[in-house]
């Protein structure tokens, strides 16, 4: 192709999505043609104001094995641009170690953020060839850098240090764990890091020390003595017996019962694997444990070690410590260490795990596959166009350009999760899929994976709902049992306290997180800026009012702007925060249904979603028989009846939005129970939380045996 005309792919692709997978092709012309030439082509992009391009041209100077293009590489990490050396320090892990890069590296670790994680990440691969000299230069900044308002960028020096297979780095973490002087935070950092450092001279002792010190490290200490332990030889399984499967979202604070659902990011991949992970254990022989890992306390992660470790069948639950106070997934980044040592912790107390399932390019996810592979466990990824399907949304709306691309990858790290994509679905034993239309057209020009090469190793696996929550919640609800129903009593109350002539208006109800992706303050401005308020009332069911997150604090913020706090109750806007998924169940069949005499029925229920991959409130609330208004991409374009049980449309464009919203109600108005049979019958034929542990189980059993076979095969050689 040559250089040029690969550079000309990336500037001239009608889309970003395409840019950025014509960014491979530049980068592999670059690694095949490493002269002068190319290395003139790719300046001449960085010196453009075309962002992609740039970006581009960095990463296709980390596949040149030239001095020059190193050299060129190496001074980016001083780029006036923020997110060209962001880039830099992700592109320096590609290649050998360089000398001269080391010292901004080491600095850009303590500034934090993502770039920081981008070069503590490269820095841990340099490691393995050059650890001395990081050692070295660790321990330097170490001994200068003292003072106490530096404590979070020491502690991320520390850590990284622990990366660094060095004796004197060991010497070094004594040091800093026993010195009562340090910063807490930093403290703890060493004492993690000696938890991974087994078998070397007084690392034991000390820990043991700390434990027995009743001090503020003690927990962290103990749990760096368990990290110290061998992990346990298991013999191969035989896999006719019930499988161990091991899942995660580390955004959550999954709990049982589902309790903070909408908090945060407990969003409708916290509410699936719960149930997902009790019903798999209900399938006859097929799968005996599932273990679910999500973020919690320390004093969590301590007690769930025993109960980890003594359960053997059912649904078990582990907790990883990450921080203080609970992270949006766009700021975890940065924990990427802690989650790693956290999930392999829980991993090898669990004994022998047949199958990790990998579901989102998040810091989980990146942190989950380092520890597979080191334990040798295989894995399953659901692949999805996330963040591709969010990018091309924005750059149909207009609002994600090439000249502002870099600005907004600094906040959302776009290219690197759709790097991640690649990488995960690459490393994966098995690719699961959700259905959707055109879904091989659309992998392959969104994702760049071509799923009809190799389709034994992809499973569309639709995911499901329990439809016993939602017929229980539409059987209170048409009981008329408001006063016997807590949560029904709520609802009355609340839609009772707005002005007295917005109480017989529908609802339009929206549940989930409090996320711009989710477009919950899209929504509210789009009711608020338009007859849809003149119509119906607004109930958000979702976020954490009282300690808002900060993607939580943006929407609010929004909201705020479009119908004041003061206004809300005059105007019919009720924002509920997050509730139990039971409670907000209930309220959906009390939107479709009404409560006599205190809340009207005929609601609809509106996603307003930059972009859905698939949709588990969406689906709860066709269940209940509400009228749906959806993204017209993704998953729910393959189950909702377009002007039948629902309006598919362009969610992003507020005024299409306000569209299908007004012919809902229209068609809610109509009180045709066939709308809601025809609904809930195309739920319980294919989207079921049962039918989808049924598709599940024998993938996880391919997998598990393929696994075995391979690791018999090595025995045998």
């Amino acid at each position: 192709m040559g250089i040029q005309a690969a550079m000309d792919r990336v500037t001239g692709a009608a889309t970003i999505v395409e840019a950025l997978r014509a960014a491979d092709d530049l980068a592999f012309e670059a690694g095949r043609d490493p002269g002068v030439r190319t290395l003139r082509v790719l300046s001449a992009a960085l010196a453009g104001t075309d962002d992609i391009a740039a970006i581009a041209a960095v990463h296709a100077l980390s596949e040149m094995f030239d001095e020059q293009a190193a050299a060129r590489l190496v001074s980016l990490l001083d780029d006036p641009r923020p997110f060209i050396h962001e880039h830099a320090a992700w592109a320096l892990g590609q290649g050998l170690p360089r000398f001269s890069a080391i010292a901004r590296l080491i600095a850009l670790v303590g500034r934090g953020g993502f770039t920081g994680m981008l070069a503590q990440r490269t820095l841990e691969k340099w490691s393995v060839a050059a650890g001395d000299v990081l050692a070295v230069a660790l321990e330097s900044v170490l001994a200068v850098s003292t003072e106490a308002t530096a404590a979070a960028g020491r502690a991320r020096l520390v850590e990284t240090l622990g990366l660094v297979r060095q004796s004197s780095a060991t010497r070094t973490l004594l040091t800093i764990a026993r010195n009562d002087t340090e910063a807490v935070e930093v403290r703890e950092a060493a004492v993690a890091a000696l938890g991974q450092r087994s078998g070397e001279p007084g690392v034991r002792r000390a820990l043991e020390d700390l434990v027995t010190a009743d001090g503020p490290l003690s927990d962290h200490a103990r749990l760096a003595v368990i990290d110290l332990e061998p992990a346990l030889a298991h013999p191969t399984r035989d896999t006719s017996s019930g499988l161990t499967v091991a899942q995660l979202f580390l955004h959550a604070d999954i709990d049982p019962s589902l309790s903070a659902a909408g908090a945060g990011d407990n969003g409708g991949i916290a509410t699936l694997l719960v149930r997902l992970g009790d019903a798999l254990t209900h399938e006859p022989g097929a799968v005996e444990r599932v273990l679910t890992l999500s973020r919690g306390s320390i004093s969590q992660a301590t007690a769930d070690l025993l109960d980890v470790a003594s359960q053997s069948r059912g649904h078990v639950y582990g907790h990883v410590p990450l921080a203080a106070r609970p992270t949006p997934s766009a700021a975890a980044w940065p924990l990427r260490v802690r989650a790693r040592r956290g999930i392999r912790r829980l991993l090898r107390a669990a004994g022998h795990i047949d199958v990790l399932h990998l579901r989102m390019a998040d810091v989980g996810s990146l942190a989950a596959a380092d520890v597979a592979r080191e334990l040798g466990i295989p894995t399953v990824f659901t692949l999805a166009p996330d963040p591709h399907a969010v990018i091309q949304s924005l750059d149909r709306a207009g609002t994600l350009t090439r000249e502002n691309f870099g600005d907004t990858d600094l906040a959302e790290h776009f290219w690197f999760r759709t790097s991640l994509v690649r990488s995960l679905a690459g490393s994966a034993s098995h690719s699961v899929l959700f259905p959707r239309q055109n879904l091989a057209d659309d992998i392959r020009s969104l994702v760049g994976v071509d799923i009809d090469s190799v389709p034994e190793r992809h499973t569309i696996v639709a995911e499901g709902v329990d439809l016993e929550v939602v017929d229980r919640s539409v059987a209170l609800a048409s009981g008329g049992a408001t006063d016997a129903d807590p949560a029904l009593r709520e609802l009355a109350d609340l839609v009772g306290a707005l002005a007295p002539d917005r109480r017989d208006l529908p609802l339009i109800v929206s549940v989930g997180r409090m996320h711009r992706v989710k477009g919950m303050a899209t929504l509210a401005e789009t009711w608020a800026g338009s007859a849809l308020s003149e119509r119906a009332n607004l109930l958000i069911i979702g976020g954490d009012l009282e300690n808002p997150s900060l993607d939580e604090r943006e929407q609010l913020d929004r909201i705020e702007v479009a119908v004041p706090s003061a206004e809300r109750a005059a105007r019919g806007l009720i924002l509920a925060g997050h509730r139990p998924n039971d409670v907000a169940a209930r309220w959906v069949a009390a939107a479709r249904l009404g409560i006599p005499g205190r809340v009207a029925g005929r609601g609809v229920y509106v996603c307003a979603s930059i972009k859905e991959e698939f949709g588990i409130a969406l689906l709860e609330a066709l269940a209940t028989g509400l009228v749906v208004v959806a993204p017209d991409g993704g998953g729910p374009a393959t189950y909702v009846a377009d002007q039948d049980t629902g309006f598919l449309t362009a969610t992003w464009d507020v005024h299409a939005l306000a569209e299908a919203t007004h012919r809902a109600l229209d068609r809610a108005a109509l009180a045709d129970p066939a709308i809601a049979e025809r609904a809930r019958a195309m739920v319980a034929e294919r989207f079921t939380i049962q039918a989808m542990a049924a598709a599940l189980a024998p993938v996880y059993r391919q997998v598990a045996e393929q696994e075995a076979e391979l690791v018999r095969a090595a025995g045998v050689a």
